[in-house]
């Protein structure tokens, strides 16, 4: 299984799957965007044996690009793991404190994010493509666990995991202004005179927002892979029909 761990220790796992050749479908992880659902399931079984998990343990939502997000517990194992019409609807984040639960979201050039809790145990998963950026899904989900889940800043570790970078995400007038509005995504931004086109690094201000309702710089961890550059990568600009990675968390 060709993935990269971003954490595993005693208490807990977390990574992201990458593009492998020589695997079906390049290791393709997404049911939604595939040619053949058991070239999927297939690669999810490598996957879950590659984390000691089993796929039925895995949940997934069915992502829309939405600033909706859900709490799980293991009694929800199984969601989305085997098809995609029992995955959890409009969803693009998931947390739990359970134990043997494995979060999962789907990524090719969105920004995927991992959190940790270190005190509560908390983890979460986050898919926050431009659209999520600008609905401020990360922003609303952290302070939903300030304010519910009793989450102290101090204690979260965020992981940024890799997603298409400044260089090559274009976007136009539109996307721009819609970034621009939010107040903090400026100096994100640069415009291309050759192309006329604006570059927005997602990455940057996914971590403004985190760090915005608290969490200290230190705290946050870029992937700096660029998927639509990086042979390991699935890059939806790159390739409409491209499959997608699979961001994990697990805690042990």
């Amino acid at each position: 299984m060709k993935a990269k761990l971003y954490v595993n220790d005693g208490q807990y796992v977390s990574g992201m799957t990458l593009k492998d050749l020589a695997e079906p479908e390049s290791n393709n992880m997404a049911l939604h965007a595939c040619e053949n659902p058991q070239s999927v399931l297939a690669n999810r079984k490598k996957l879950a044996d590659f984390i000691s998990a089993p796929v039925s343990s895995f949940i997934c939502a069915q992502q829309t690009h939405s600033a909706n997000f859900r709490r799980v517990s293991a009694k929800d194992k199984g969601r989305g793991a085997y098809d995609t019409e029992d995955a959890f609807s409009d969803t693009d984040a998931l947390y739990t404190y359970d134990s043997r639960v494995v979060l999962c979201s789907f990524a090719a050039d969105c920004v995927p994010v991992i959190i940790h809790d270190r005190k509560t145990g908390l983890i979460g998963v986050v898919h926050s493509g431009w659209q999520g950026t600008i609905k401020e899904i990360m922003s609303k989900l952290l302070q939903q666990l300030i304010d519910l889940e009793q989450c102290d800043p101090v204690d979260l570790d965020i992981q940024i995991g890799a997603a298409i970078s400044q260089q090559q995400f274009e976007v136009d007038q539109d996307v721009y202004s819609k970034l621009d509005s939010l107040g903090y995504a400026s100096e994100f931004m640069y415009f291309n005179n050759m192309t006329k086109k604006y570059h927005i690094d997602n990455q940057a201000t996914v971590k403004r927002q985190c760090e915005l309702v608290g969490v200290t710089s230190g705290q946050i961890h870029i992937d700096p892979t660029c998927t639509f550059l990086s042979l390991d990568g699935f890059s939806y600009r790159q390739d409409r029909k491209s499959g997608r990675h699979l961001i994990f968390a697990m805690k042990k």
